[in-house]
């Protein structure tokens, strides 16, 4: 049996009617509306606080992901998991997670706007780093608790986000000319 079998068999094993709940408030913190607007209230935070380059990092690493992502599930065309395992009638492709690599994405352009706004040593540097990270964690396991997607989706879809984040912050935090 592979990684994703022997997952989806485990998940399928916990579910509860409780933490089936929680898991589905928790795949909406990751779904196209709450990145969405999440990415937009910190960029426009961002704009007020005259942090222009980081507004235009978070903005534009999040206006792109989207399109990189689609475009990779219609290279890929790989299925999602199996009905009646899976607990949500989607009819879109698996791989990669799109809630994955999205929140990972957005985690990542938050976590370097907190590095390069707190000294080293500030609590909320750390703090702001750890929620970020545990907010694309909590998404990206409950995709595949939901068998929304298999593992690895997601795993690759947490490794994809996190790079295409870093392009856009070297790109435009570098003196060299931006990779576009």
């Amino acid at each position: 049996m592979n990684l994703d079998d022997a997952t989806l068999d485990a998940v399928v094993q916990i579910r509860t009617p409780l933490l089936t709940d929680v898991v589905v408030a928790a795949t909406h913190l990751g779904g196209a509306v709450a990145t969405t607007a999440v990415a937009v209230v910190a960029a426009l935070a961002l704009l007020r606080a005259s942090r222009p380059v980081d507004a235009m990092f978070v903005g534009g690493a999040m206006l792109t992901v989207w399109p990189v992502m689609t475009l990779l599930k219609n290279v890929v065309g790989r299925p999602r998991p199996p009905m009646p395992e899976r607990l949500l009638d989607l009819q879109t492709l698996s791989f990669p997670s799109g809630h994955a690599m999205t929140t990972a994405a957005l985690a990542t352009v938050l976590a370097v706007v907190a590095w390069r706004t707190w000294p080293p040593g500030d609590r909320r540097r750390a703090v702001a780093v750890s929620v970020a990270a545990g907010y694309t964690i909590a998404v990206g396991l409950s995709r595949v608790y939901l068998a929304a997607h298999w593992l690895t989706d997601v795993l690759v879809g947490w490794g994809l986000g996190v790079l295409w984040a870093l392009l856009w912050v070297r790109s435009i935090t570098s003196p060299r000319a931006p990779f576009w």
